[in-house]
C-alpha cells in the first residue's frame, strides 16, 4: 500500500510539473519542441515494439500492441503537425 501511495504521488507531481512547463512555452518555440517530442515518441515506439515482442503473457502482448499503435499515431501526427507549421514559413 505504501508503494502505491508513493507511486501515485510521483505521478500526480509529474502531471503538475509537466502542465506548468508546457504552458510556459512561448509560441515561437513550439516547432522545435514538437520535433524534440517526436524524437521522444520514436524512442517510445521502439520500447513498445520491444515490449510487445517479449510475449510473456497474452496481456503483455496486447498492451504492447496497443502501445505500438498509440506511439505510431503520436509520431505520425507529430510529424504532420511539424511539417504543416514549417510550411507556413516557406516562401510562396
Amino acid at each position: 500500500m505504501e508503494l502505491l501511495v508513493t507511486t501515485l504521488t510521483i505521478f500526480v507531481l509529474a502531471i503538475f510539473v509537466g502542465f506548468e512547463v508546457i504552458t510556459k512555452v512561448p509560441p515561437t518555440l513550439h516547432t522545435p519542441l514538437m520535433s524534440g517530442s517526436n524524437a521522444i515518441s520514436g524512442i517510445t515506439l521502439v520500447g513498445a515494439v520491444l515490449s510487445s515482442g517479449t510475449q510473456h503473457t497474452t496481456l503483455t502482448t496486447a498492451l504492447g500492441f496497443a502501445a505500438v499503435v498509440f506511439a505510431t499515431i503520436n509520431v505520425v501526427g507529430g510529424f504532420l503537425v511539424t511539417n504543416r507549421m514549417l510550411a507556413m514559413f516557406k516562401r510562396k
